[in-house]
């Protein structure tokens, strides 16, 4: 049986916690498909900010081994003691992997850069075959929240990481075409590169909707946009708050802004609505992955709301927005998911930070029934084809059992 050892700190969450379940859905795939799966991640909840409850993961009866390597605490998502954690991670985890029985393949996550860097590393050293899967950009996510020039070099030994792991990839991963084209900017290697988006368990998604859309009370005449996500300074939860104030004004009884998820900037958000007297957006706190695919469900509308500048592309909620097959408002300015917008359909780019023009769009897509109802259909189709992880991550598995064979053969 080919052992493969999956390694991730900031993204190997089960679904008995908070956070986001690709490296899981990774784990239960390569399971699935006989190989024998080890899951290396840390013992501290990034969501959370609290220890992890290793107990109660383990009595779920995963499929896979957990191995749980230590990691300090820290209370920011940008923050030097964030850094520190890592740092600490990967020293323990180098020494896990020295005093192991050895994998066939490892798969890793970047970030952490010097967590990767580590694993990458190893593999090196060992003639492990190494598939690297961006999951975001360090530092350069990190550089549009950290102006001070002095603190900005601190983000100097991500950059030499970041290149470090890509020259010791032997495959690349990448959630979006442009963070998967990030690992062969300077790497002009023939190895190979996919494009796998984050996307959703349509079975699980539907499920949630089967069972929970009926405990969800939505009052005729309503209409629902919903957000789903962190509340964090990269989305423009602002944007919303402040679109909720313009149809308030206009005297618009039917609009609802429903933000599902917590972060940062939950409770600072949670008082300027209180402040401007809103009674049409609510927060509703983290949700249940089933749950929030019900509400998805519910909702007219899906926002996915950034601010200008924002380095990210295609991520994680994207495919849950298209799987409740509703029109999406995009104000993330990635040329890579403005160009999916338009290219399938399913929705509206508003320029970011302009709640005007986002009101604006709303009234657009609800008072034209027949484009609303194609984009509804144009939603659904792309996640079906484009971003259901049971067909999808099935390359994952191919780009392994090709790296495996061709270093049995010496290649």
């Amino acid at each position: 049986m080919k052992k493969i050892g999956i390694v991730s700190i900031g993204y190997g969450w089960l679904p008995c916690e908070h956070g986001p379940s690709r490296f899981y859905y990774i784990a239960k795939i390569f399971s699935e498909q006989g190989y024998d799966v080890e899951l290396i991640t840390t013992t501290y909840q990034h969501f959370d900010k609290a220890p992890r409850d290793k107990e109660k993961i383990l009595s779920m009866g995963y499929p896979f081994k957990i191995t749980f390597i230590e990691a300090p605490a820290y209370k920011k998502n940008i923050d030097p003691s964030r850094i520190y954690s890592n740092l600490v991670f990967a020293k323990n985890v180098t020494k896990y992997l020295n005093e192991s029985a050895g994998y066939d393949v490892i798969y890793c996550s970047i970030p952490s850069n010097r967590v990767a860097r580590r694993v990458a590393e190893y593999c090196a050293k060992t003639n492990t075959p190494l598939i690297t899967d961006v999951e975001d950009l360090w530092p350069e996510a990190m550089e549009m929240v950290i102006r001070n020039g002095a603190a900005r070099k601190l983000l100097f030994p991500l950059k030499n990481d970041a290149e470090k792991v890509y020259a010791l990839s032997d495959a690349v991963i990448g959630t979006s075409e442009e963070y998967t084209a990030r690992a062969y900017k300077n790497q002009k290697r023939d190895i190979p590169y996919k494009t796998v988006y984050v996307g959703c368990d349509m079975a699980v998604f539907d499920n949630g909707i089967r069972d929970y859309a009926g405990e969800i009370e939505k009052p005729d005449g309503e209409i629902w946009i919903m957000y789903a996500g962190s509340i964090g300074t990269s989305y423009d939860i602002d944007n919303l708050v402040e679109a909720a104030k313009i149809f308030r004004d206009e005297g618009d009884a039917r609009i609802r802004f429903m933000i599902l998820g917590t972060g940062p900037e939950k409770e600072r958000l949670e008082k300027l609505a209180e402040e401007y007297g809103l009674s049409n957006v609510r927060f509703l706190g983290y949700t249940a992955y089933p749950k929030m695919a019900a509400y998805l469900s519910k909702g007219d509308l899906t926002v996915n709301s950034f601010v200008k500048g924002a380095p990210q592309s295609i991520v994680n909620k994207v495919g849950d927005y298209l799987a409740a097959g509703k029109p999406m408002i995009n104000t993330l300015e990635s040329p890579e998911f403005m160009g999916l917008v338009e290219k399938y359909g399913f929705g509206k780019n508003v320029e970011p930070g302009k709640p005007a023009a986002f009101v604006k769009a709303v009234k657009e897509l609800l008072e034209d029934p027949a484009r609303y109802a194609k984009m509804c259909e144009n939603a659904r189709h792309l996640a079906e084809t484009a971003f259901d992880r049971e067909h999808a991550y099935l390359t994952m598995v191919k780009t392994a059992d090709d790296l495996i064979e061709a270093r049995r053969h010496g290649r």
